[in-house]
């Protein structure tokens, strides 16, 4: 994901803008690895292989989610590891 497509984006859910960057893993201007936090409904998107995975939560992949939550716990803040909706109440 390109750091300037955070300009843009806002939350699918409460359409909160802007939302805030968690860096994990990048390369010069493109963001590899990381999670995309809407500080208003606190919900965390991931993003995963360069992709942001921006979708509702009936639609998210729990497994997938808890996996890469469980990979980089050390590098993810506590807002995202431990209050992160919907998994992580």
């Amino acid at each position: 994901m390109k750091k300037n497509l955070l300009d843009i984006l806002a939350c699918p859910m409460c359409k909160n803008h802007p939302l805030e960057l968690i860096e994990i893993k990048s390369k010069n201007d493109e963001i590899q690895e990381g999670a995309i936090y809407c500080t208003s409904c606190k919900r965390h998107f991931l993003i995963i292989e360069e992709i942001p995975v921006m979708l509702p939560d009936e639609l998210r992949d729990k497994k997938q989610e808890d996996e890469f939550l469980k990979k980089n716990k050390d590098l993810l803040p506590e807002k995202i590891i431990n209050q992160g909706k919907p998994w992580h109440l």
